[in-house]
C-alpha cells in the first residue's frame, strides 16, 4: 500500500536513527518501528509484586478511616500553623 504520512520532527529522528543503525531505506525502517509498535506484548516476562508477611496490624483495620481522618486533621493544624 502506497501512502503520505506526515512524521513529527522527534518521529522523524528516530526513523533515521534506525535507517543508519539497520542500513535500511525509510520504507523499511518505518515498517519496523510499525510492526515492532503494533506487535503483541510478550506476556512472559510480566511484573510479579513479591508478597512479605508483616504479622498483625499495630492499627485495627476497622479504624483505619478514623485514622486517615485524624492524620489529616493534623496535617491541616500544621499547614495553618506554619499559615500556608
Amino acid at each position: 500500500m502506497r501512502t503520505t504520512i506526515t512524521l513529527d520532527p522527534d518521529v522523524e529522528i528516530l526513523v533515521k536513527k534506525l535507517m543508519r543503525e539497520r542500513g535500511v531505506s525509510f520504507k523499511e525502517a518505518v515498517n519496523l518501528a510499525i510492526r515492532s509498535g503494533l506487535a503483541p506484548k510478550d506476556d512472559a516476562a510480566a511484573f510479579v509484586t513479591r508478597t512479605f508477611d508483616m504479622g498483625k496490624p499495630h492499627v485495627p483495620l476497622e479504624k483505619a478511616l478514623q485514622l486517615a481522618g485524624e492524620l489529616e486533621d493534623e496535617e491541616l493544624v500544621r499547614k495553618i500553623a506554619l499559615r500556608k
